[in-house]
C-alpha cells in the first residue's frame, strides 16, 4: 500500500510539473490579455480619476524606443483623453505608481532593479526581440507598484510597448483602415509576468506590384514614396510585431527617392532589404538612372561592382539584409549562357564589396539569396552559397511553396527563409486587386515551411498593401509564433482580429464574412474570372455560386447597417467592399454568360441579360468611385484603380472594357403556350394568349401589383364588359382526366351594393362556370385581408393530352386578376402559388 501511494504522489508531481511548464511554455509565446477597464482587488491603475500613471523611459534608449513611448503617450490620450506625463529616467516625486519602459543596459533604473534582484531578466538576456512585461510590488523607494515593460534589444521593448497599446484597443491598423479607438474613463493592468519572443527571425512585408492604386494615392497625399509615407508604414510593421520590409519599386528607389527613407527606417527601428533581383541595396530603377552599359556581368563587371559598392556604402551600420546574386535586367531570367561559375563568380565579388565597405567580414552583415524561379533550377544544379547566406525560398507565386530544406541535410548558418505571395504580376494572369488570399491555406503552406526549419526570414508580397489588411495580420502574427495555430483554431483568429477592428458583438459574423469571402475568392481570382469559368448547364453550378455571393452581400450589408456608426468606414474596407465588388463580378460574368446562351438559341432574352451586364459594368465603376472618394472623406483615393476587367492576356489591359455581348433584332411578340410540368400549369396573368376587348372596355396591365408580377383588370373601371371582353391562355397538357383550375384575383371587395364580383370561364369552348369571387362579404376581417388575395376553383374534365384553350370572362368591373393554375394532380401547398411554368411560342 505504501509503495502505490508513493507511486501515485510521484505521478502527481510529475502532472503537476508538466502543467506548471506548460503554463510557463504558455506564457512565453504569447502575452495574454492583462488590461482592463472596470477595477478589481490587486489592479494597478494606469488611469483613474482623470489621473494617468507617470511614464518613466527614454533618457538614454533608441530613437526607435523614444518614439514608441511617445505613441503610447498618444494612445493613452486616444483611449481616456489623459497624457501620462513622460520623464526620460528619474521618478518624481510623490509618485507610488509607475510605468517603467526601457531596454536592458540602457535604462538605469530597470539596471538597478535588475543588479538589486528585484527583476530577473535571465530569460530575455542576450535574446533576440524578446520583452518582458511583469507588476512588481515597492520596487523603488516611495514606489507602491510598477507596470515594467523591459526589452532585450531596441525591438523588444518596442513590441512590449504597442502591445500595451493593442490591449488598450488601439487597433494597428487604426490608421491604415480607419478602425475607431474606443474610449474608457478608466485603464487597469492586472498583475502580470510574462516573456514574448518571435519564432521567426525576420518578418516583413515587399510592396510591390504597386501602380497604379498605392502610387497614385501616395503621390497625391504624400508627394510620392517619401518618409512621410514610409513612416506609416514603418509604424504599421512594428504594431504588427514585423521588423522587415522591402520598399516599393516599379519605377522607385527607397535609398535615393528621398534620402530621409533610410535615416527614418533606421529611426524607427526597420531592418531593410530589397528585393529578390535588387543585390546589395541597389533598387532596380536605380540602373535605370545612374547604371552605366548593359546590365550583363560578363560584358559590364566592373560597372556593375561600382554601382552595387555605393548601394553598400551607403547603407552604412544601418540594419539591413542584404541581397545577393543576379537575375536579368527587370526581374528577368539571366541569358542561357549564364552558368553557375559565373553566378558563384559574382556571388563571390559582391560578398568581397560587402566586407570591404563594412571594414568586417562579409559574414557579419546578414545577406539572403533568392531561389526565385529559375535561380532554384542553379541550386538544384548544385550552385551553391556561403553557409551563413540565408536561402531564401520561395512560392510559385501563387502561394504554394516549390521547395523546402532537406530535413537530414546539414543545418545551415544562415538558415532558410520563404518568399511568400498575395499579389502577383505575371502569368497565367495577374493577381493584384482584392483579397484572394484564404489564412487556411497560408496556414498550411507556412507550417510546412516552418517544421520543415524555415525560421530566418519570411517576407510577404501584399502588392498595394490595402486591402491584403487581414492575410498580412495573419501572416505576421503566424510568424512571431507559428506554433500558436493549428488546423482547429483559424477562424479563432480571425474572429479576434474582427473583435480588434469592430467590436466584440459584431466579431463572430465579421469573421465569418471575410472566411467566406476569402473563399470565394480563393477558388479563381477575380481577373481570371469570366463567363465560361463555371458551368451554365452542370449542376446549376454558375447561379450557384451567384447567389452565395448575392446572398453574403446581403448578410455583409445587414451587418454594416446594424453596426454603429464609427466602424462604418472600417467595415466598408475591410469587408463589405471587397463582397460587394465581386459579388458584382460575379453576377457580369454570369449574365455574359446567360446572354451568349440565348443569343446562341436565337432567343431574344439575350438581350436582358445583355442590358444586365451593362449594369453590372457601370456599378464597378460607381464602387470604385465610392471606395476612393467617399470612404474617409477621400483618404483612400486612387486605391481601387486596379483595374480588374477586361483582361486578355496575362497582363492587365490599360483600362476597363466591358465583355461582349449580343443584342437580338426585336421581332413581333409570338404568343406564348404554357408546358405543363410536376401536375401542374402556372402563369401570371399578363401572359395570356388573347385579350379581347370591345369598343367600350379595354384590357390593362397594372405592374408590380399583387404577390408576384403583376395584375390584370379591365378598363374604364364604370364600364361593364360584354361577351367579346375575355382572356385566353394557351396550355399544353400531357395529363388527362380531373382537373382544378385556380384563379387568384386581387382582395376587392363588394362594392357594388354587395352583390359581388363575377367572372365566367370555361376551356376548349365548353359551357361556362360562372364564379362569384366575393358575393357573400358581409365586411368580415379573416383571410383575405390577410392573405391579400382571393382563390376561387373550378373543376373540368381533360379527355385529351395536348393543346387546351381557358378562356375567363368578366361579367363585372374591378376584377384584378393576377395568376392562373390549373392542378392535373401534382400541385403542392405554397403561399404565393408555383412559379410560372415553362413556355413556348406558337407558330
Amino acid at each position: 500500500m505504501i509503495a502505490i501511494r508513493s507511486i501515485f504522489r510521484a505521478l502527481l508531481l510529475t502532472i503537476l510539473a508538466l502543467q506548471i511548464s506548460f503554463s510557463l511554455i504558455a506564457a512565453s509565446v504569447d502575452i495574454p490579455a492583462y488590461i482592463d477597464f472596470t477595477e478589481q482587488p490587486g489592479y494597478l491603475p494606469l488611469v483613474k480619476g482623470g489621473n494617468a500613471i507617470p511614464i518613466i523611459g527614454g533618457g538614454n534608449e533608441d530613437d526607435a524606443v523614444v518614439r514608441a513611448i511617445d505613441q503610447l503617450r498618444q494612445d493613452f490620450e486616444k483611449v481616456t483623453g489623459v497624457e501620462p506625463i513622460v520623464t526620460p529616467d528619474h521618478v518624481s516625486a510623490g509618485s507610488k505608481t509607475l510605468l517603467l519602459i526601457g531596454t536592458l543596459g540602457r535604462n538605469p533604473l530597470i539596471d538597478q532593479l535588475v543588479k538589486q534582484k528585484k527583476l530577473d531578466v535571465s530569460a530575455i538576456r542576450g535574446q533576440w526581440e524578446a520583452s518582458l512585461t511583469q507588476t512588481i510590488d515597492n520596487p523603488l523607494p516611495g514606489v507602491e507598484k510598477a507596470l515594467l515593460i523591459v526589452g532585450s534589444d531596441r525591438r523588444g521593448t518596442i513590441y512590449g510597448i504597442y502591445e500595451l497599446s493593442k490591449q488598450m484597443g488601439v487597433s494597428p491598423w487604426y490608421w491604415w483602415a480607419d478602425v475607431p479607438i474606443q474610449r474608457h474613463s478608466a485603464v487597469y493592468a492586472r498583475s502580470i509576468k510574462t516573456i514574448s519572443q518571435p519564432k521567426v527571425k525576420y518578418r516583413g512585408i515587399f510592396l510591390n506590384d504597386e501602380a497604379p492604386a498605392l502610387s497614385g494615392w501616395a503621390k497625391e497625399k504624400f508627394g510620392g514614396f517619401n518618409h512621410e509615407f514610409y513612416e506609416h508604414v514603418f509604424e504599421l510593421i512594428l504594431r504588427l510585431k514585423g521588423n522587415y520590409l522591402w520598399p516599393a519599386m516599379w519605377g522607385s528607389a527607397f535609398y535615393d527617392d528621398d534620402r530621409e527613407n533610410a535615416i527614418w527606417a533606421d529611426r524607427m527601428g526597420i531592418v531593410m532589404g530589397t528585393s529578390h533581383h535588387e543585390p546589395l541595396t541597389r533598387a532596380h530603377d536605380e540602373w535605370r538612372r545612374y547604371g552605366k552599359g548593359p546590365w550583363d556581368y560578363q560584358q559590364n563587371a566592373e560597372n556593375l561592382r561600382d554601382f552595387w559598392r555605393s548601394g553598400i556604402r551607403r547603407m552604412g551600420a544601418r540594419e539591413s539584409v542584404v541581397t545577393i546574386g543576379m537575375r536579368g535586367d527587370g526581374d528577368e531570367p539571366m541569358s542561357e549562357e549564364s552558368n553557375i561559375q559565373l553566378l558563384e563568380q559574382i556571388v563571390n565579388d559582391q560578398r568581397k564589396i560587402i566586407a570591404d565597405e563594412t571594414g568586417k567580414a562579409a559574414k557579419e552583415t546578414p545577406q539572403l539569396w533568392a531561389l526565385y524561379k529559375e535561380v532554384q533550377d542553379y541550386y538544384d544544379k548544385g550552385m551553391r552559397v556561403p553557409d551563413d547566406v540565408t536561402l531564401l525560398l520561395c512560392d510559385d507565386n501563387w502561394g504554394n511553396i516549390r521547395k523546402l530544406p532537406d530535413p537530414a541535410a546539414k543545418k545551415r548558418s544562415g538558415g532558410y527563409g520563404i518568399y511568400y505571395h498575395f499579389d502577383y504580376v505575371g502569368g497565367p494572369r495577374n493577381s493584384k486587386w482584392i483579397n484572394v488570399s484564404q489564412v487556411q491555406r497560408v496556414w498550411e503552406q507556412m507550417n510546412l515551411a516552418y517544421q520543415y526549419g524555415v525560421d530566418q526570414i519570411w517576407i510577404v508580397n501584399v502588392g498595394d498593401l490595402k486591402p491584403m489588411e487581414y492575410p498580412i495580420s495573419f501572416f505576421l502574427d503566424m510568424a512571431w509564433n507559428p506554433n500558436q495555430f493549428n488546423a482547429s483554431n483559424l477562424l479563432q483568429h480571425t474572429e479576434s482580429w474582427c473583435a480588434q477592428q469592430f467590436g466584440e458583438q459584431y466579431a463572430k459574423e465579421s469573421a465569418r464574412l471575410i472566411n467566406t469571402y476569402t473563399k470565394y475568392n480563393h477558388r479563381i481570382t477575380p481577373e481570371l474570372l469570366d463567363e465560361n469559368t463555371y458551368s451554365l448547364e452542370n449542376y446549376g453550378e454558375f447561379e450557384r455560386v451567384v447567389e452565395d455571393y448575392r446572398n453574403l452581400l446581403i448578410d455583409a450589408m445587414r451587418l454594416y447597417y446594424i453596426l454603429p456608426q464609427q466602424y462604418r468606414y472600417a467595415f466598408d474596407e475591410l469587408v463589405l467592399f471587397p463582397i460587394n465588388a465581386c459579388s458584382n463580378l460575379y453576377e457580369m460574368y454570369y449574365a455574359v454568360a446567360k446572354n451568349r446562351f440565348f443569343a446562341n438559341k436565337n432567343n431574344e432574352r439575350a438581350n436582358y441579360w445583355a442590358d444586365q451586364v451593362k449594369r453590372c459594368f457601370e456599378r464597378d465603376s460607381i464602387l470604385t468611385v465610392h471606395y476612393n472618394k467617399d470612404i474617409a472623406n477621400g483618404k483612400w483615393s486612387h486605391m481601387m484603380d486596379q483595374i480588374r476587367i477586361g483582361y486578355k492576356i496575362w497582363q492587365e489591359p490599360h483600362k476597363s472594357t466591358m465583355p461582349d455581348v449580343s443584342y437580338l433584332p426585336m421581332t413581333k411578340p409570338k404568343h406564348k403556350i404554357f408546358i405543363e410540368a410536376d401536375g401542374y400549369v402556372s402563369m401570371e396573368a399578363e401572359n395570356y394568349h388573347i385579350a379581347s376587348g370591345s369598343d367600350k372596355v379595354a384590357w390593362t396591365i397594372i405592374p408590380d401589383l399583387g404577390k408576384t408580377l403583376s395584375g390584370v383588370t379591365t378598363a374604364p373601371v364604370t364600364n361593364t364588359p360584354n361577351e367579346q371582353v375575355y382572356l385566353e391562355y394557351k396550355i399544353d397538357l400531357r395529363a388527362t382526366g380531373k382537373a382544378k383550375l385556380i384563379v387568384l384575383t386581387s382582395p376587392t371587395l363588394n362594392f357594388n351594393a354587395n352583390k359581388g364580383l363575377r367572372y365566367a370561364v370555361s376551356m376548349d369552348g365548353g359551357a361556362e362556370q360562372e364564379v362569384n369571387i366575393n358575393g357573400h362579404y358581409r365586411g368580415e376581417l379573416g383571410e383575405w385581408q390577410a392573405k391579400r388575395i382571393i382563390e376561387t376553383a373550378t373543376t373540368h374534365l381533360i379527355e385529351k393530352a395536348g393543346l387546351h384553350t381557358i378562356r375567363i370572362r368578366p361579367l363585372e368591373p374591378g376584377i384584378v386578376f393576377q395568376k392562373i393554375i390549373l392542378d392535373v394532380g401534382g400541385l403542392k401547398p405554397s403561399y404565393l402559388g408555383p412559379p410560372q411554368s415553362e413556355y413556348k411560342r406558337d407558330d
